[in-house]
């Protein structure tokens, strides 16, 4: 009888080793599951990344206001009869004399 007890334990245990050790155990599968919820958060940060570049470029082909804005900001662009003055910040810790 103790064999036969032996014996049937072995048998689970080798039917049990596939499915959590083997090719598309669980082990395999919570990491897949891992590795997708990872991937899914890259590409939703990507996306987010995407539509503002998308709405930046319709922003650009329909209206000046954008160039306007990014050649004075980026490039430090003035209209004509503009006068540009620039106020230098002050730094921190310094005193003044």
């Amino acid at each position: 009888m103790r064999w036969l007890t032996v014996g049937l334990l072995v048998l689970i245990g080798l039917l049990q080793y596939p499915l959590w050790l083997g090719k598309g155990g669980w082990l395999k599968v919570w990491e897949y599951d891992r590795q997708l919820q990872a991937q899914k958060d890259v590409t939703r940060k990507l996306e987010i990344r995407n539509a503002g570049l998308d709405a930046e470029v319709r922003d650009l082909k329909q209206g000046y206001d954008a160039i306007e804005e990014r050649a004075r900001f980026e490039l430090g662009m003035i209209k004509q009869d503009e006068t540009f003055v620039q106020i230098p910040e002050k730094v921190p810790g310094k005193a003044a004399k």
